[in-house]
């Protein structure tokens, strides 16, 4: 059985990188007794991925891990169980059956939403410079390549944007094929407004990670969240058992 996992990661964690954060993980599960299925072969591991690695120094609310499990209980008493092995900083939020042929979230992320507030407070006025920055026909930023440095245009990547009262909210495409940090985008903002981004003043909060449904080419992008794509568990289930 296919099971997604939504998870926060807060205060001093947000420095842990995503390598410990599968060992952490990897531990968790067998803390909480989680009936985790292994791989095959000369050294069984657990079958476990995450949908997106989260930046050092980034917040969330909405971290995906997909596992699989031989049974499991109820969704509210597994994400009771977890929650009880976990440290303080990381909190289960949701634990939904997928189907069985679903892909794991880091094949079809699309995209992310994020919360970008500053430290030391914005050196502009963010109201005022945000839609000027986004009225242009193009935003150009130069990316290293393997070939060399590289021209590219940011604009089509950001999918919703808005000013907030402390900061801005951003939705950007996310993903192995395309991804667009939102340390780019304000990058390019403070130099637009004549200014250069400091290593330390931005505060990023990952708010949620998306699939995208399937489209037609003239149509906007679709977006769901990754939570969305399974549903609660409300009886104790073992593998092979019809749903």
């Amino acid at each position: 059985m296919k099971i997604r996992v939504k998870f926060g990661k807060y205060g001093g964690l947000k420095f842990v990188g995503h390598l410990d954060i599968m060992r952490y993980f990897q531990k968790c599960m067998r803390r909480a007794k989680v009936d985790i299925r292994y791989s095959t072969g000369f050294s069984p591991h657990q079958i476990m991925s995450f949908a997106q690695p989260l930046g050092l120094g980034v917040t969330s609310d909405g971290e995906y891990m997909d596992i699989e499990v031989n049974s499991t209980d109820t969704s509210e008493r597994m994400i009771q169980r977890i929650n009880a092995a976990n440290v303080e900083d990381i909190r289960i939020y949701s634990y939904r059956l997928l189907p069985e042929k679903a892909k794991t979230g880091m094949a079809i992320i699309a995209a992310a939403d994020y919360e970008v507030r500053f430290r030391y407070g914005c050196p502009f006025d963010l109201k005022e410079a945000w839609p000027r920055f986004m009225e242009q026909t193009q935003i150009l930023i130069e990316k290293q390549t393997k070939s060399g440095k590289k021209e590219t245009d940011i604009k089509p990547l950001i999918y919703e944007h808005y000013p907030m009262e402390d900061g801005l909210f951003l939705k950007l495409s996310c993903g192995s094929v395309v991804n667009l940090k939102p340390e780019t985008v304000m990058e390019a903002l403070y130099s637009f407004a004549g200014f250069t981004l400091g290593p330390l003043d931005l505060l990023l909060h990952r708010k949620e990670l998306y699939g995208e449904l399937a489209q037609k080419e003239s149509e906007e992008h679709c977006f769901l969240a990754l939570e969305e794509m399974g549903v609660d568990i409300t009886e104790p289930m073992c593998e092979g058992q019809s749903r």
